[in-house]
């Protein structure tokens, strides 16, 4: 039993390993080349394979059969392995190109390179691309196509778009491409009739089997709940709060009545229909780094530059913020003119640096960083930045323009992560102060019910923020980093709310938390654009699978910093008053694992779902479903506490709690600056 246990552990960790491998892999060489020479290989299966047959043996020999709810979890991981392994093996995907009018029944296989035939025939009526309203931004791309069998006089109309498939004869068929012209279409073709739905009952059967280990008295997750370590309790806390400033300049604009009527006009910009307002404030804060300038407001500094481009180009408005760009621009100060980017002949200074701006050093960023600011005022100048709403295009209500400059005006996430923040700081202090000291009851007691308060406007704050952009952008916000980093800040706070009258010394680190989300939201985007949403993110699945995700990453963030603090009190020897404390975090910890795991399982696998609906593929190896799948190994780890002893140990748990985090930041942030793929948008 020892060898095998040692031989599934030596197999997980290579297999850990061998996937972060493959990602930086793919960076350097490429997706195909990663499928050829990794994870499309007979050697990578068997690999897995092994793993699954010693976990068969193991599961056999330590009778897990008499924990039905453990025996059905690890039974759910052999059935979804078991489902790759039959759609590898078994499994066709290919591409099938359509003519209108043009009858076809053979299709490319991707594997091979070779035409198989279809059971029947496909016909394309018509294709079209839909766009969204006032806009040239496509929405959905849709084929009209007939299926008829060679045996049967019946024929079969179909639709085909994103997230809307077509199932015939076994056969599976999505919107891929389309021909410049529009008259022909490209789909992708999938043959997997039992892979998929093994797969399919192996997610289906690790649902029930994580209900059944949360509910079950018999499991470690109930009887953690009722350990004596979390009825104990701890104490805290103070408050803080933020400001901002401006002055004025005589530049030739608008003035400011005529600005605010100009703020409502409508028009067409980053594929949407909105105030002009939102132009204004993209263009500023994007340009100059700040919501006013010199005391005008955003549509005015607009409207200066498109009256009067003469006169701005003068002004000190583009921020340089990287000091030997400016140095070898011979620019002095953080801010250049606009004719300070041209030589004294009219030639563009930044044209002989143009190709270090694909170098990734601090550079090459700046360089392009500049690029695009100066070519945004010259797209403002030339009239290509926003094009005028046409009069037969339906238009924004007043209340939705209205809510849109109210969301503008507000630098929501700033506030936000400057309060939570000084208040995580404050709130921190007094925590390590509280394990040494046992006076002022009622001070510590006055300053908790502050922070608590302060915390819960916080929170109310960042839930409207979030509504207001919902309703703003007509759509649920979950479609990139700075509103997956919203939402997570939002289930930060929400979850410290909900565990804070048991557990109050999570205050601080709710606060801190949600606090650096914020501020990680905020310098991503200092003003994030709300563009429509991709055609293939058009499905109630989004929503679902990036909330499940973000509050199982939440969670194991409170985890992370939990493990920290835990860490800390274990510094020297331990007297008994902090020792209970330390009992406590480290028992919440252990009963935060289960759901955090199981969250991020379940998202991972409704993605696995998303993808199959959206493109044929339940799993294609990309970074981020594979860094996902990283991160739910290791965190699966320490949920072994009987077959591992370091697992048992607090301090041995409560470093690896806080290592394994670097493994979320890895998938969330680390896949997006670094490696690519098809979830770069997230």
């Amino acid at each position: 039993m020892k060898f095998i246990k040692y031989a599934i552990a030596i197999l997980f960790v290579a297999l850990i390993v061998l996937m972060a491998f493959a990602t930086y892999m793919e960076q350097q060489h490429g997706t195909a080349f990663v499928a050829q020479h990794i994870y499309h290989t007979l050697w990578f299966c068997a690999l897995w394979g092994i793993l699954t047959t010693l976990a068969i043996i193991y599961i056999i020999n330590r009778k897990l059969n008499r924990r039905l709810p453990i025996f059905m979890l690890h039974g759910a991981f052999v059935v979804i392995l078991i489902g790759s392994a039959i759609t590898y093996f078994t499994g066709k995907e290919g591409k099938i190109h359509l003519r209108e009018g043009v009858a076809e029944n053979t299709f490319l296989e991707q594997a091979s390179g070779q035409m198989l035939p279809l059971p029947f025939s496909l016909t394309l009526k018509s294709f079209q691309i839909t766009c969204y309203p006032g806009t040239d931004t496509p929405s959905d791309f849709v084929s009209t196509v007939t299926c008829q069998s060679p045996n049967d006089s019946k024929v079969v109309n179909a639709e085909i778009s994103m997230n809307n498939i077509l199932r015939h004869h076994g056969y599976r068929f999505y919107q891929d491409g389309f021909d410049p012209d529009h008259k022909g279409t490209t789909l992708s073709v999938n043959h997997d009739p039992w892979g998929t739905a093994i797969t399919y009952i192996g997610y289906l059967l690790l649902a029930l089997s994580m209900t059944l280990t949360l509910i079950s008295r018999k499991e470690s997750f109930r009887r953690l709940l009722s350990s004596p370590a979390l009825r104990r309790g701890s104490v805290l806390f103070v408050l803080a709060a933020p400001m901002l400033t401006a002055h004025a300049e005589d530049v030739p604009t608008i003035n400011a009545e005529k600005a605010k009527i100009v703020a409502r006009y409508q028009v067409v910009y980053n594929s949407r229909v909105v105030p002009l307002n939102t132009v204004a404030t993209d263009f500023l804060q994007k340009i100059y780094g700040r919501h006013s300038y010199k005391g005008l407001s955003a549509e005015q500094v607009l409207y200066g530059w498109i009256a009067r481009p003469d006169a701005w180009k003068s002004q000190r408005f583009i921020q340089i913020k990287h000091a030997p760009l400016r140095q070898r621009l011979g620019i002095t100060g953080e801010y250049a003119a606009m004719e300070e980017l041209f030589d004294a002949n009219g030639k563009y200074k930044l044209m002989p640096m143009v190709h270090e701006e694909q170098k990734k050093d601090a550079m090459g960023k700046a360089i392009k960083e500049l690029d695009e600011k100066a070519g945004l005022i010259l797209m403002l100048t030339s009239n290509t930045l926003f094009t005028p709403l046409a009069p037969t295009s339906p238009r924004l209500s007043d209340t939705r323009v209205e809510a849109e400059i109210i969301y503008n005006k507000i630098p929501a996430t700033k506030i936000l992560f400057i309060v939570n923040l000084v208040m995580g700081i404050l709130t921190f202090i007094l925590l390590m102060a509280n394990t040494s000291i046992g006076r002022w009851r009622r001070a510590r007691h006055m300053a908790h019910v502050a922070s608590v308060a302060v915390f819960g406007a916080s929170f109310a704050f960042a839930l409207l923020t979030y509504a207001l952009r919902w309703y703003v952008g007509g759509r649920v916000p979950l479609s990139n980093g700075y509103e997956t980093m919203l939402l997570m800040a939002l289930l930060l706070m929400a979850i410290t709310l909900t565990i804070h009258r048991r557990f109050p010394y999570l205050l601080p680190f709710g606060f801190l938390l949600s606090g650096f989300t914020l501020l990680v939201s905020h310098l991503g985007s200092m003003n994030p654009q709300i563009t429509p949403l991709m055609p293939v993110l058009h499905s109630p699945l989004l929503s679902i699978h990036v909330s499940v995700i973000m509050t199982a990453y939440a969670l194991l963030a409170l985890m992370a910093m939990q493990g920290a603090f835990a860490l800390w009190l274990m510094r020297d020897k331990t007297p008994r008053r902090r020792r209970a404390l330390i009992d406590q975090v480290t028992t919440l910890n252990r009963v935060m694992l289960f759901p955090s795991v199981f969250l991020l399982a379940v998202g991972i696998f409704l993605g696995a779902v998303w993808a199959n609906v959206s493109w044929g593929k339940y799993w294609s190896w990309d970074p981020k479903e594979t860094w996902a799948l990283i991160t739910l190994m290791a965190y699966a780890v320490p949920l072994h506490r009987q077959s591992l002893p370091l697992a048992r140990r607090d301090k041995q748990f409560n470093i690896y709690i806080t290592c394994a985090f670097l493994c979320v930041l890895m998938t969330f942030f680390g896949v997006n600056y670094f490696l690519g793929g098809m979830h770069a948008y997230a």
